[in-house]
């Protein structure tokens, strides 16, 4: 016998598991209950239970103790559970964190069903033409690089004509020899996107975010299936999207449907990192907070950003119409011209890898960077899940960048000559064509040296840049026209007296202030004169 809402019933409760994503370190946690009738479950809820009340977790199918179960599937069900023996309370402690390390280790991903990213990633190493490439883009001879590594040259020449294996203690020297090679690629986030099922986006500006609320505009949406969003500083930088609450016509509460989606553009995660940094925390700690609220990632771009002119994007789009290219996808497609510059896709959703001229885009709109070039891992869903349970992962000790290069490794690779039909048919695809075929060497560099590189952030503040760019190209020339015709009095009341929209005035508000966090007044942090980049620890 169980009550549901304040309806005697003649089921009985039967425990069908816990959820795949309720587990978490937390007094309440989320299960399947079956509601039985003459040997048959009739209807299943989804409920939330008093962790010390439920006490030992149940054997999957046997009865609960559950008296009675209230709520709705808007606003969700929650069970009040008969009084546990006291003597069994103190395990389901125990019993959580067995079932959270079994759900949350990266072998786990084994059972998701990821077949194609589960598998052993490849290493790159660096080769002795690798070597060779980066003495030549250093413009030094043999002579002059062993003098700054302190060692012969004919140490050097033997690195060189590969007699000698490259070992991580001289590539370490080398970056430290020469600062402008280790600064010449670096790893960054540009797009992050999570899904929180049991929060509201106000929840989330506070409890995620940490973001000061007044800052956000609220305004109706209807993207995504949701009703409400909120933005910061009135752009969809950083914002959030999930339901408005309503009024019940029956009973006239208002209710609330839980459920929401973040995002942060690739400027956004720029802006969101002045708050990472306000809170003297780093993107791997946000991650591992994002999971203890149940948050799943619906995309993830990390961006490999190619400072040095490593790469050609007019080789790179030779190579593939020349099919000088081998990827584990056989889906790719070239977009751009020379003048404009080329973006090169491999692969679809829900993994992309994208190559493209970063400093021609940026130009195309305006803007100047010291990025000459991009390389994008876009991945969504569980591939992006799986790049952040690596990362999370302790076991495997492995930083972001290393995850990232191995996956660009084994996924795509360029060669210096056109690969045979035979050889892309061959039992080992990618070990066939790297023992046949001499590799790009730019490429082959690129994945080898970035192994070694930095993931860094790149906090900015909120601006009006983009106001600011249109009024000095659009606007200036007819100012400049009444200002010389006597109609600038007029101008400036006209300035005084505007009214501003709520946009505008979020915009304003964000601009002016200096912290976007409270955590300014208690860290000891120079916000008057950030550093550029930060590297993630």
């Amino acid at each position: 016998m169980i009550t549901i809402n304040n309806e005697p019933t003649a089921y009985t409760p039967i425990f069908l598991g816990t959820t795949q994503h309720s587990l978490r370190l937390s007094l309440e946690i989320l299960i399947m209950v079956g509601m039985k009738l003459n040997d048959e479950i009739i209807e299943s809820y989804n409920v939330t239970v008093s962790a010390i009340e439920l006490g030992q977790l149940p054997n999957i199918g046997s009865q609960i103790a559950i008296d009675e179960i209230t709520g709705s599937e808007l606003s969700g069900f929650k069970a009040k559970i008969r009084q546990s023996d006291a003597k069994i309370q103190n395990t389901v402690s125990i019993e959580l964190e067995n079932l959270i390390e079994l759900k949350n280790v990266g072998q786990y991903q084994l059972l998701k069903g990821l077949k194609d990213m589960t598998q052993e990633l490849n290493v790159p190493e660096l080769s002795n033409n690798n070597l060779i490439l980066m003495r030549q883009l250093l413009g030094v001879t043999q002579q002059e690089l062993a003098a700054a590594m302190d060692m012969s040259r004919k140490t050097v020449n033997r690195f060189e004509i590969g007699e000698q294996k490259i070992s991580d203690k001289f590539i370490d020297k080398l970056l430290l020899v020469y600062p402008e090679l280790a600064e010449s690629i670096e790893v960054q986030f540009d797009w992050v996107s999570l899904t929180f099922p049991d929060l509201t986006s106000k929840q989330v500006i506070n409890d995620i975010l940490t973001i000061q609320p007044n800052l956000f505009l609220e305004r109706p949406t209807s993207q995504n299936f949701y009703t409400r969003e909120m933005v910061f500083a009135g752009e969809k930088n950083i914002y959030i999207q999930d339901f408005a609450p309503i009024k019940n016509p029956e009973t006239r509460a208002i209710e609330q449907k839980y459920g929401t989606t973040l995002y942060l553009t690739g400027k956004g995660t720029r802006l969101f990192e002045k708050a990472l940094l306000e809170q003297n925390i780093t993107w791997h700690d946000f991650f591992q907070k994002a999971r203890q609220y149940r948050g799943h990632l619906t995309r993830l771009d990390i961006a490999i950003n190619d400072k040095w002119g490593l790469l050609n994007m007019n080789d790179l789009v030779k190579a593939v119409q020349e099919k000088r290219f081998w990827s584990k996808s056989r889906s790719y497609a070239v977009h751009g011209n020379v003048d404009d510059g080329w973006t090169v896709n491999f692969g679809k959703s829900p993994f992309v890898i994208r190559a493209y001229d970063k400093r021609k885009e940026q130009a195309s709109k305006g803007f100047d960077t010291d990025v000459q070039n991009r390389v994008e891992l876009e991945l969504h869903q569980d591939k992006a899940e799986y790049v952040i349970d690596e990362w999370l992962n302790q076991d495997n000790n492995k930083t972001l960048t290393e995850i990232t290069f191995d996956i660009l490794y084994t996924y795509l690779w360029f060669t210096d000559k056109p690969i045979e039909e035979k050889l892309l048919k061959a039992d080992k695809v990618r070990d066939t064509i790297e023992s046949s075929v001499e590799p790009m060497p730019a490429w082959s560099l690129l994945t080898a040296l970035g192994h070694k590189m930095k993931f860094v952030r790149q906090p900015k503040e909120q601006s009006i840049e983009r106001i600011e760019k249109w009024v000095l190209e659009s606007v200036v020339p007819s100012l400049a026209v009444l200002k010389k015709t006597g109609h600038w009095a007029e101008v400036i009341e006209a300035m005084n007296t505007a009214e501003l929209s709520s946009e505008q005035q979020k915009l304003v508000k964000a601009t002016m202030i200096n912290a976007i966090t409270q955590a300014n007044h208690k860290l000891n942090i120079n916000f008057e004169k950030p550093k550029k980049r930060y590297q993630e620890i």
